[in-house]
């Protein structure tokens, strides 16, 4: 999740400049005996959903008879080797979660310039340079492919779609290292730059009322991860320290400081037919300096467990239970309630979710799942299809159907 006010975007694509001039030159060499195109790769990805609830809406008009489609991801990657040390990648993705669909605009989702200053048999040492994708928990960097998910949701409770862009990618420079050992292997990335902060931030903050904005400040990322016995097992501990000041006019809110600082442990067990994960994480955020409304500091808390069990050779069914509360000082949102007067229900401070999902995947290229969702509690609802949480039901129920393709 990472990265800077002092490194933006517009620095860094003069830095990308730079250093692809140097992969150029470096693989002058390399052209003249080999054609790069010949290392150029292309992939793309399409899926789209059908979301039912019997109550709050989630990724659009779910609640309505005919249910919601407004939850489409389409994407397109590329990447080429003008050199043997040198990878050139990058993804624009248009993804569609609810809301009025602005969303659905193209985006950069990453690209970068890969650098591999040591590569053997027995370690390897790089640098990435430009957008890349945040190393956090096992699933934040394919997040987007639904291949690559155990179900068509992530545990919403580490993997937040309602503040999705905080902890997607960020803009500036990650070094990776990875040590080849007789036992497994251990692999450990930092970021540093500038984190992606978006609307949806702003909603879920209650930031949006004003005329304000939220502008990056310098963040970081990093994390460090084993995998024994080929993958058998698969440890991980990821932390990001993520940073934003508010620009405000004069008056209200006032110029405010925001800091998001999540741990996350990472646990997965890996058998033929089945497999094991489970997660927890400790997330600190604050908010302070604004005129609208005192300091705050909360700690929140995120845990699942998931097993998931292969069986005819392509399909697979999961069952999860995932569980968030916002303040572990107050895990029934009474006192929240209690501090706005009842205007905002407890229920929006918490969300257990049992999840059951099954997954068929006829054919490489195609992939159809379905899943449901017992949920109590609206923690992690997304804010731009429910802007009234008085409305909202603590207990609700949610199918979702989903068809992928790849090429």
């Amino acid at each position: 999740m990472i990265v800077s006010k002092s490194f933006r975007w517009s620095d860094s694509r003069s830095m990308i400049a730079m250093a692809a001039a140097l992969a150029l030159g470096l693989s002058a060499q390399a052209r003249s005996d080999e054609g790069v195109l010949d290392t150029l790769q292309v992939h793309g990805f399409l899926s789209q959903a059908m979301i039912i609830t019997d109550d709050n809406n989630f990724f659009g008009p779910s609640s309505e008879d005919e249910g919601s489609f407004k939850f489409t991801e389409i994407g397109a990657n590329a990447s080429l080797r003008p050199h043997e040390d040198v990878l050139l990648a990058a993804q624009v993705l248009s993804r569609r979660s609810g809301g009025d669909g602005s969303d659905a605009t193209p985006k950069l989702d990453y690209g970068l310039i890969d650098y591999q200053m040591l590569s053997d048999q027995q370690r390897t040492f790089g640098i990435q340079l430009g957008r890349f994708k945040n190393p956090f928990g096992f699933y934040n960097q394919t997040r987007d492919v639904a291949f690559t998910r155990p179900s068509i949701l992530l545990p919403q409770s580490i993997y937040f779609d309602r503040t999705r862009s905080l902890g997607l990618a960020g803009d500036g420079v990650s070094l990776y290292h990875e040590e080849r050992l007789e036992t497994g292997a251990l692999r450990l990335q930092a970021g540093f730059g500038q984190v992606r902060i978006e609307d949806d931030v702003d909603r879920t903050l209650g930031l949006e009322r004003f005329p304000g904005s939220l502008e990056p400040d310098t963040s970081a990322i990093g994390q460090i991860r084993y995998e024994h016995d080929g993958g058998r097992i698969v440890t991980a501990l990821s932390t990001a320290s993520a940073n934003a000041e508010y620009d405000s006019p004069p008056g209200m809110p006032g110029n405010g400081k925001f800091h998001f600082e999540p741990w996350v442990l990472s646990f997965q067990y890996n058998q033929e037919l089945w497999s094991l994960t489970a997660e927890y994480a400790i997330r600190k955020l604050e908010l302070e300096g604004f005129n609208a409304f005192a300091d705050s500091e909360r700690n929140g808390e995120s845990w699942y467990i998931q097993y998931t069990r292969r069986f005819n050779n392509d399909w697979q069914w999961l069952v999860r239970y995932d569980s968030l509360v916002n303040d572990r000082g107050d895990r029934s949102g009474k006192e929240f309630e209690a501090s706005t007067g009842g205007s905002i229900p407890a229920h929006t401070q918490f969300a257990d979710d049992i999840t059951l999902g099954l997954q068929w995947t006829p054919h490489p290229r195609v992939m159809l799942a379905g899943e449901y969702h017992h949920v109590d509690g609206t923690g992690w609802l997304p804010t731009q299809d429910n802007p009234d949480p008085s409305e909202t039901s603590r207990r609700w129920n949610m199918l979702l159907f989903q068809l992928s393709l790849r090429f």
